[in-house]
């Protein structure tokens, strides 16, 4: 097994002549994050800015910004490019959702690019380690017919112009990146069991080393049997619209989709050609809710995410967080709580919407809001409540806060209840010409399924898997045939008095809907500049052994860069504090426009190898 060495950095600053009162908010700054200035700044963007979980991505969104391309056209580049560079995280087989502001229009949509699990699923018949990562886990690739509805939709340029830089690396090869080479590592295994899977990610019989020219030419044939059928429907005299729409077919109904369902049956898997022709992308309205003064648009269902993170400010625009300040143990204490209370009421209520009927307004509402925040206790820390009823205000309040040793009996299903971990990634692009997109692709876990399928180059996001889907048979999100599992991912656009005021989304799992609140109230209640916003300390929640269970053990997880009297008074509201890292919790990516110099400024996350770049 390979070790990867610690490497030890020294960072040496150069001294500044400061006035005295400049010298004193310098230090209040560094008291604070005493590192920050370690790591990065915004980076301005007069013309477009990308900002993306790689910088191959992000340059790949600029390239096509630079060449003529607006937001739309830019976010195909970068997501194709992230396939790449990113293959662990996100792929044109993995899902995704889009957040799009279209100044044309001046109308936020939301594209959910979510695939369902295969119709001949049996999950009464398998492990949650079957749903995981294998032949049997995985849903309908959903993320390249986002691709082929955000081009069609809002695009301007061919399929061919915007994968030219992913077709590119994946044929020519680039360094992979040192935690690419982790997550290779971490599921050598699985890709020994499957000639395909070997031949794609330990091509010289072992995993790559850190920096080595790293190639994907079946992903490269994929991508070009896409363009193709564009270029020949053009010549045909097709036009656009029916060019896109033929690269969608060959995709999901034609030789590509014959070809991965022949590698399921021949291999025992469950998908068949009827899965991949009945899988279409959906554009919805995406939620909304305001938050002083400030408007707040986000994914819906089948984003679990975007439920929370808008449930969330509900839940704390009830607090004057500004005057108890950033970073202190109070504004922490708080946002947890609300954490808590909204993740009851998405684990009860949030599941497909083509099969279920979620109570998206009443959940969203502000009395329903005002009525559970009644659970929130400033000074002491609340065991993980049950749901509310948002149809009813008035009927959650009996029993509903969990008192210490009064948790309610559990549900036991017959699968193995903690949720497997996420892999995901995420980028913000914003045009010259006033388009402004954040959106989040996943493949579930790493590497999703962890199966490369035939000769494709593709794996599938492994949606099937515990944390996507409920454990327990009774509950609206297990794993059903034909059911789409819940993401938490839910890119967010924001504006005050009808302007662009913010875009942002991140990977992390659990905890995207926890990081975005964290980094949104970091800009709108305390004001903080992107960078800082993105690089200030975070924490998150977990719940042991989920989220769907009441009365849950909640893991409160803190990076260590905040003062020591913070960690001792949140122990004194009954906090187990568990230190962690300095910079550990998500990667958000996020652009903001300062409302009085006009100025569009990117910021990327230090906690990986996110950049942001300008023109």
């Amino acid at each position: 097994m390979r070790r990867f060495p610690i490497r030890m950095i020294t960072l040496f600053a150069t001294p500044l002549l400061l006035l005295p009162a400049e010298a004193a908010a310098r230090q209040t700054s560094l008291d604070r994050y005493p590192d920050r200035l370690a790591h990065r700044t915004a980076v301005p963007g007069p013309n477009g800015l990308v900002t993306a979980g790689h910088p191959l991505a992000s340059v790949a969104g600029l390239r096509t910004l630079m060449a003529g391309g607006n937001a739309a056209d830019a976010a195909v580049a970068t997501l194709a490019t992230l396939n790449v560079v990113r293959p662990q995280m996100s792929g044109m087989a993995g899902n995704g959702f889009v957040t799009l502001y279209d100044r044309a229009s001046d109308r936020v949509y939301s594209l959910g690019a979510t695939g369902a699990a295969p119709l001949a699923i049996d999950p009464s018949s398998l492990t949650a380690n079957e749903l995981n990562k294998g032949i049997h886990a995985g849903v309908v690739p959903g993320l390249f017919g986002g691709w082929i509805a955000l081009l069609d939709r809002f695009g301007t340029m061919s399929l061919a112009q915007v994968l030219a830089p992913a077709i590119g690396y994946a044929e020519d090869g680039h360094p992979i990146e040192e935690s690419v080479v982790a997550a290779i590592e971490s599921q050598e295994e699985l890709f020994e069991s499957f000639p395909s899977s070997r031949r794609m990610f330990l091509p010289l019989g072992g995993v790559p080393e850190p920096g080595e020219t790293f190639r994907m030419s079946d992903l490269a044939n994929t991508l070009r049997k896409v363009v193709e059928a564009e270029q020949i429907a053009l010549a045909a005299g097709k036009t656009r619209s029916e060019a896109l729409q033929a690269a969608f077919d060959r995709f999901y109904r034609g030789d590509i989709a014959e070809e991965m369902a022949r590698f399921y049956r021949e291999n025992g898997g469950d998908f068949t050609v009827e899965d991949f022709a009945r899988y279409e992308p959906i554009w919805a309205e995406p939620l909304h809710t305001t938050y002083r003064g400030y408007d707040v648009y986000t994914s819906p269902p089948t984003s679990r995410g975007g439920l929370e993170v808008t449930m969330q400010l509900n839940l704390v625009e009830g607090f004057d967080l500004r005057a108890l300040g950033a970073g202190s143990a109070e504004t922490i204490h708080l946002l947890s709580e609300a954490i808590k209370v909204a993740k009851a009421d998405v684990y009860a209520y949030v599941a497909d919407p083509a099969l279920v009927d979620v109570p998206v307004d009443a959940l969203l509402s502000k009395d329903y809001a005002a009525a559970r925040r009644s659970l929130i206790d400033p000074s002491g820390v609340m065991v993980y409540p049950e749901a509310g009823n948002p149809v009813r205000v008035d009927a959650f309040q009996s029993g509903a806060r969990a008192e210490p040793g009064a948790v309610p009996e559990r549900r036991r299903g017959h699968l193995a209840e903690p949720s497997y971990a996420g892999s995901t990634t995420s980028f913000s692009i914003a045009d010259r010409f006033g388009n402004v997109i954040a959106a989040t692709p996943t493949h579930g876990g790493s590497f999703g399924t962890g199966v490369v399928v035939g000769n494709t180059g593709l794996t599938f996001n492994n949606g099937t898997r515990i944390g996507s889907t409920s454990p327990y048979p009774d509950d609206v999100n297990y794993v059903r045939a034909g059911q789409i599992p819940i993401l938490n991912n839910s890119p967010i656009i924001v504006f005050k008095d009808g302007r662009f005021h913010a875009a942002l989304g991140t990977p992390g799992g659990e905890t995207i809907g926890q990081t975005q609140f964290q980094v949104l109230v970091n800009l709108l209640d305390f004001g903080m500049p992107i960078q800082e916003a993105i690089s200030a300390p975070r924490f998150t929640l977990s719940g042991e052994p989920n989220f769907y269970q009441p009365g849950a053990e909640v893991r409160f997880r803190l990076e260590d860069r905040l003062p020591g009297d913070v960690v001792r008074t949140l122990e004194g509201f009954g906090y187990t504090v568990e230190l962690a890292p300095g910079y550990s919790f998500g990667s958000i990516q996020g652009i903001t426009l300062d409302a009085v110099t006009g100025a569009l400024m990117a910021g990327a996350d230090p906690r990986r190898v996110a950049y942001a770049i300008g023109w």
